[in-house]
């Protein structure tokens, strides 16, 4: 069953901020509580690729982290959890940073409530002394600021205003376990580091989190959207909609959420499927490494290009993380060497010496 006459459950384009429409990521979320209500907590960098669901990721932790640590066994009045998208005016400066976080922390219920926590941030302007004299008197009160950080790129961008001093202050308060950060950013922060020649060992942050793509039942929960999510709701596209959905958007979520508005579209016009295709690969070549330009290329230039890029990112996770341009180079590297071990051309130990010297490269 299905019903034509309910709104649309599926959100593309932006980050999702009803937790009735957030599907999936159990595995990303069980890892960020367990690091959370750890004896020291542990920072996180959650990274992935633009568009894959990083914002939604963090916001719904800091919408849920309250159920979460209880039932982890933990007191949630422990931990405050709040979230900031650095792409936001007032986060250009590092004073205003400060300002910022301090709101956040200060907007939340439990902190309006408690003068302890409150006063310490309401102390004017705060500067990075004043910032780290505040949260260490949360400390105190056995209160730990957990600080989910999206777009982070930002501040890496600007090393002037945001500089080696900023992080290591940073570094300093969750070392002493005083701060909690969740940080998302496109690469790892080791990758920035490099970059802009930054030395601080803020930079060796915790754990990397990586988020790519949805299970497989967590995209069959997507496209059956809202059943299972709003109680006696069914689903909004039909069962044969549902099928061309998966098929369309693989586990990628916000191709799915694409997939699931067009196909949702047509089905409430009366239109047929290929149009819902149309308008869903329209949108979908814009989505960062959705595969959908490839699939427009011929089947020996898809190869072409994507087995290289395939060799290049095993070679990044062995080795130095290079970037998509030097997972392009090195994964061709490794590709040319291996046919000519194949036919006998180079020996085998040749072949082991030439991906040590592209991986070196």
């Amino acid at each position: 069953m299905h019903s034509s006459q309910q709104s649309c459950p599926f959100c593309a384009g932006s980050m999702i901020t009803d937790p009735q429409f957030f599907v999936g990521r159990r595995e990303e979320l069980d890892f960020i509580t367990s690091r959370l209500v750890n004896t020291q907590p542990t920072s996180i960098n959650v990274v992935g690729e633009r568009r894959i669901g990083k914002s939604s990721l963090l916001y719904h932790f800091f919408q849920t982290y309250e159920q979460r640590v209880q039932g982890a066994g933990k007191n949630p009045g422990n931990y405050v959890v709040v979230y900031l998208s650095l792409q936001a005016a007032q986060c250009r400066q590092e004073t205003s940073f400060y300002q910022a976080v301090a709101q956040a922390l200060i907007n939340r219920p439990v902190v309006q409530g408690n003068p302890a926590l409150a006063t310490p941030l309401q102390a004017g302007t705060l500067d990075r002394n004043g910032f780290s004299t505040a949260i260490e008197e949360w400390q105190a009160q056995n209160v730990l600021p957990v600080l989910c950080l999206d777009k982070f790129e930002e501040l890496l961008g600007k090393p002037d205003q945001f500089t080696d001093e900023f992080y290591d202050n940073l570094r300093s308060l969750m070392d002493r376990n005083a701060l909690m950060l969740v940080i998302a950013s496109y690469r790892n922060l080791d990758v920035y580091k490099r970059k802009y020649r930054f030395l601080s060992s803020f930079f060796n942050l915790g754990q990397v989190l990586p988020v790519a793509g949805i299970t497989e039942i967590e995209a069959t929960d997507l496209i059956r959207l809202p059943e299972n999510k709003i109680p006696g709701a069914t689903a909004a596209l039909s069962s044969e909609r549902q099928q061309l959905g998966l098929a369309w958007g693989g586990r990628h979520p916000l191709l799915l959420q694409l997939a699931g508005l067009w196909l949702w579209e047509a089905q409430k016009q009366n239109r047929p499927d290929e149009w819902a295709r149309q308008k869903f690969e329209l949108e979908a070549q814009r989505v960062p490494h959705s595969g959908v330009t490839m699939r427009r290329l011929s089947r020996p230039m898809r190869l072409l290009l994507w087995l290289p890029m395939k060799l290049g990112r095993m070679a990044r996770f062995v080795g130095d993380k290079l970037d998509d341009t030097s997972n392009l180079i090195a994964g061709t590297v490794i590709l040319i060497v291996a046919i000519l071990v194949t036919l006998k051309i180079v020996p085998f130990e040749e072949l082991l010496q030439r991906i040590k010297d592209a991986l070196g490269g």
